[in-house]
This record gives structure tokens, sequence and C-alpha cells, in this order.
């Protein structure tokens, strides 16, 4: 997975040559400090670079086009200082192909009353420079973040930094490869999907690959390493009784090591698996899948392909962030006279990153796949806010799926239920955001996050080209149909 601290978002500056040397001087001074000062915050998780001013077309193209070939690059924050006729920006734009945040702010926090002149009014002009330049973007139909409000503002720079960690991971995905192991689960057609669009849509390749392509890297695994790993399992986890020296657990870390070789070996980001197809395996790895999530892998169920690159994303956007993201699955209901709720789990494979509290080692009986008990981590997840979000392929295009939703602490033990779980209150509540949830298609599959929110998935949805429906405590089941219906006007008119 790609550290953040390894990757770059470059500050440009946009201005003439009308006003003279003097004012360019100073554009150039100014557009130092603050790039300086946000790369400074502690919430910026990347590098901000100061490229300097452009002032005409020909320096436009150049560090557009620089931009697109820097591998370090992975978006740029355009900011007009003074007025920037915006026809200098056309060629530009049009080759650029890295995510963009256009900034409104000006150097100066408040007027000076007593000292403003024609001098001051002529160099700082972002009010309506950056205005000439949104017209620009607007009229070529081109993507991008819009921030206003003063650069030293928290809120400004949390709302970079939130940004810069969302073209981090859109970066990453444009390169992240995705094992598809033992194909989909036998007639679900949710996780099915278009791979050769979402490829030319989203960048990352999805092949398949058969159980044995795996099951040689898990038969030449080595005693010495399986007994490595199983000692942490010993000290990172709480070891069930039953699981001391037992062949499960030897079993389920042989499987992890030979997984993850397989994985490392061939460069990929995100795998999926089917119950339906194990092969020689004698367990579905669910202690596999949960760990290998922890370290940022994406991870579908049942050959969830694109859950599990959605996964990989928002793993690379977390870094540094607490909560945790884990795949999910809405499993069954509590509807409660009071307030009706969620709870999520899956079969086994919940990433322990969302977990709070003990993380026990267990082995339970599946009930389906006719292998041999398998071991999972289980354990409960803390109260707050959290996300769940799905991609799903509508035919014509791809459409994400957010619902908000307030995470619960369980009023009673579960001392039955043998795998990971979280309890949530979806917004605006259970009848209304299911409702909504099925009229939009959006899977039973999800990525759940703790650690992200919604304006996240709102930039990454803008950088992708792809639609974007939210549930959330405002949502209407009418004014959720009729965006349906608008979006599907908009997307058959307006997008490829």
């Amino acid at each position: 997975m790609i550290a953040l601290k390894d990757r770059e978002i470059w500050f440009v500056t946009g201005s003439q040559h009308l006003y003279g040397d003097e004012t360019l001087k100073n554009v150039a001074e100014h557009a130092q400090i603050i790039a300086h000062s946000i790369h400074d915050n502690q919430a910026i998780p990347v590098h901000v670079i100061d490229k300097g001013i452009v002032t005409t077309p020909e320096e436009i193209s150049r560090i557009c086009n620089d931009c697109n070939y820097s591998s370090r690059c992975i978006g740029i924050v355009l900011w007009m200082h003074t007025f920037s006729p915006a026809k200098m920006w056309i060629n530009g734009l049009n080759i650029l192909q890295k995510p963009v945040l256009h900034l409104h702010t000006q150097f100066n926090s408040e007027i000076p009353w007593s000292e403003i002149d024609m001098d001051f009014m002529n160099e700082n002009q972002s009010a309506h420079g950056g205005r000439e330049f949104g017209f620009m973007m607007s009229r070529m139909r081109k993507s991008r973040k819009v921030v206003v409000g003063h650069w030293k503002n928290q809120e400004v720079v949390d709302a970079i930094a939130s940004w810069s960690r969302v073209a981090a991971g859109w970066s990453a995905l444009q390169k992240a490869k995705v094992a598809r192991i033992g194909d989909n689960m036998r007639e679900v057609a949710v996780t099915e999907g278009d791979k050769v669009e979402a490829q030319m849509r989203f960048g990352f390749s999805v092949n398949g690959y058969g159980i044995q392509d795996v099951e040689q890297h898990v038969q030449a695994v080595s005693e010495s390493a399986i007994n490595t790993l199983v000692d942490e399992y010993k000290e990172s986890y709480v070891l069930h009784p039953d699981l001391a020296g037992s062949e499960s657990l030897r079993e389920a870390a042989r499987i992890e090591i030979g997984l993850r070789t397989f994985l490392e070996e061939g460069h990929f980001q995100a795998f999926t698996d089917t119950f339906e197809n194990l092969g020689t395996l004698r367990q579905l790895p669910g202690i596999a899948a949960q760990r290998l999530m922890a370290d940022g892998y994406g991870f579908g169920a049942e050959g969830d392909w694109k859950t599990a690159a959605l996964l990989h994303a928002v793993k690379v956007m977390e870094q540094g962030l607490s909560g945790g993201t884990s795949f999910m699955e809405d499993y069954t209901y509590d509807f409660g006279r009071d307030k009706s709720r969620v709870l999520g789990s899956h079969m086994l494979e919940i990433c322990p990153s969302i977990a709070h509290g003990d993380v026990r080692c267990e082995v339970h009986p599946l009930g389906i796949g006719g292998k041999e008990d398998p071991v999972r981590l289980v354990f409960n997840v803390g109260s707050g806010p959290a996300i769940n979000v799905s991609l799903v392929d509508m035919g014509q295009r791809f459409r994400l799926i957010v619902n908000e939703v307030n995470v619960e602490k369980p009023e009673k033990d579960l001392p039955k239920l043998p795998v990971a779980r979280v309890l949530w209150d979806p917004l605006p509540n259970l009848s209304i955001a299911a409702h909504a949830w099925i009229l939009a298609g959006g899977a039973h599959h999800t990525v759940f996050s703790k650690s992200i929110n919604t304006t996240f998935m709102e930039d990454f949805a803008e950088m992708a080209g792809i639609e974007l429906l939210v549930i959330d405590e405002n949502t209407s089941l009418r004014d959720f149909k009729n965006t349906i219906r608008w979006n599907e006007m908009y997307y058959h008119i307006f997008k490829k």
C-alpha cells in the first residue's frame, strides 16, 4: 500500500503580466507562504509543493503536463491570486488528468481599511479572478473540488486534507490489481459487473485465478513459518483455550501465509474468494482475509471485486486516521418498538481495524461450503458515526451509494454469535434508509468505515465521474426517487 507521506499535491498560482514585475514578485511570495503553511499543518497527510506562478498558456500547459507525468503527484491545487484570463487555461485543463482542487482564497484575511489603494486592488483580485477561472472549469465540464475560505482557517485546511487523502486513494486505484479467486458466487447478480468498463473508468484491473493458483503457495508453506505465525496469533489476540496447539489454527496460518505470498508475488492490492470454490483448501480463509484487510488489502466475499477495489482505495485514504474500515454486510434487523437497527456482520471476514475491546481468536462451524470449521477473529465495534458505501454497476454507469449510520453498543451480549459484529442505526431511520437503498440498487456488501465520512466519497465520485446517491438524516423518499429519475436523464444525455 502506498504511503501518504510519499505523495505530493502541487500548489499552482494563476496570474498575468498586466500588473508588472513587482506585483508578480509579491504574488509568488504569497503563494509560497500559503503552500508552506498548508504543508506544515498537521492535518495534511501528504507533501504540498509550491510550483510557483503561471502567467501564460505555455506555462500552464507545461505544469499540467508535468503534473500528469509525475509519479508522486496525486493532484493539483489551483489558486487565482490576481485576475488570470481563463482562456489561458484551456489547453492545460484539456490535457490535465490529475484531480483538481480550486482554492478560492486570498492572501489577506481582512480589508486593510485605512491603507487600501489601487495597487492593493490590482494585486489582490482573488474574489473575481477565481470566478473567471470557475467559469472556464464549468464551461469545459471539468470535475473539481472547490474550497472557499481563508487559507489560515482550519476548516479550509481540513477540506484540503480530506481531498488529498481521496486523491491518494484514487491514484492507488489507477494502478491496482484485483485477483478474483474462484470467480463469482453462483447466480448472484450484484457482485458481477463490467470489468472492462471498470478498468476504463477507475483504472484497476480484475482478472480471474483458479484456486489452484493459491493452493500451490499454501502447499509450499514451511512448518517453521507456520510456527512463527501461530506465535503471532497468540500474542495479538485472546486465543480460545481449545485452539492452543490445534491443527485448525495451524491450517489457518498455512492458508494465510500461502494467500499472502500469492498476493505479494502477483503484486495484487485486492482479492476476492468464494466458499463455493475452495479446492483442496481445508478452510474458508477467515482470519487470513481479516488480517490482510488490516494490512491494507481490499477484500470482497463471493467474488465481489467492486467492493474489494473500493475497500483498498479507502484503506489508502484513511492512513493515520482512527476508526478503521472493513468489508461489511447488512445481516439481520432488529425491528424494535422505539427504533429499528441493523446488525452488520459476515460469515467470517470483518476487518479487526474496526474492533473495540478484546479481539478473540476462535474456531466454529461455518455451516456452508463443506469444509472444516474455520478460524476467525471475533469482536465488537465501538459506538459513533460511520458510513456504509456500495459501488454498483447499473449497466450504463457506475453508481456510488452512501448511507450514514450511527454505531451503537449492543444492549445485550451475543454469546452464541461466532463472528465479528456491529450494530448501527441507519439515518434517517431503518425504514427510509433500507427503502432508499433498495430503490438505488445498493448491494448487500458494503465498505463500512468509521474513519472517513460522506465528504470523502463525494470527492471520490467527483474524481471518478460517477453517480453519487447519499442517504442521510435529510433523506426524503419522494425527493430520493426524483433524484434517481433526474440522474437517469443526466447520465443518459451528458455522460458517456
